[in-house]
C-alpha cells in the first residue's frame, strides 16, 4: 500500500470542510460540486486531499488530527457534491473538541450541527426534554388551578 506523496499544487483553494464527532468515529464532508482525479490520503496524525471540481479548480485540503486515527479502518467515499471522509478513532469514546490539533480553526473547517450529537451523555437522552415537559405541565396546572388547559393557549398568535 504505498501511495505516491501528494503533493501542493500551486494554485489551489481550500474546499468547505464540515465535521462532526461520534464515539468510534469522525465525519468529515469537504463540499466539492462533482469532484475529479480524488486523491486522499490518511494517515494516522493527518489526511491530504487533492481534487478539481466541475470549474477544474484545483481542491487541496491537509488536516493535522486532533488525536490519532486507525488508517485501515478510515475510507472515503466520492459523491457528486462531496467527498466524505469517515476516520476511525484510535481512542474510541473520547470526544474530540475540534478537529485539528491546533486551536486555531481555518475559515474553511465548520462543525455539521445537522448531524452532531453530544454522545458522551447519551445516556442521558431526552431526560432534559422530559424534565422540560414536565415543568411546562407543573407550570400550565398552578396557572389554571388544576384545570385542563385550554387548546386556544397553545395558538401563536394573539
Amino acid at each position: 500500500m504505498n501511495k505516491s506523496k501528494i503533493v501542493r499544487p500551486e494554485d489551489s483553494q481550500p474546499a468547505h470542510a464540515l465535521w462532526f464527532d461520534r464515539k468510534k468515529y469522525v465525519t468529515i464532508n469537504f463540499v466539492v460540486q462533482r469532484p475529479k482525479d480524488v486523491q486522499v490520503d490518511i494517515q494516522p496524525d493527518k489526511m491530504i486531499l487533492c481534487c478539481k471540481n466541475d470549474t477544474d479548480d484545483v481542491i487541496y485540503n491537509e488536516l493535522h488530527f486532533y488525536d490519532k486515527v486507525q488508517i485501515h479502518d478510515s475510507r472515503e467515499r466520492v459523491y457528486d457534491r462531496k467527498i466524505n471522509v469517515l476516520l476511525r478513532k484510535m481512542k474510541p469514546d473520547i470526544a474530540w473538541p475540534r478537529l485539528q490539533k491546533d486551536p486555531a480553526k481555518p475559515s474553511w473547517i465548520s462543525v455539521d450541527f445537522d448531524n452532531w450529537r453530544d454522545w458522551e451523555h447519551e445516556e442521558d437522552e431526552g431526560k432534559e426534554e422530559y424534565d422540560k415537559y414536565m415543568d411546562m405541565i407543573q407550570e400550565m396546572a398552578s396557572s389554571n388551578k388544576g384545570e385542563a388547559p385550554d387548546m386556544g393557549d397553545l395558538s401563536d398568535s394573539d
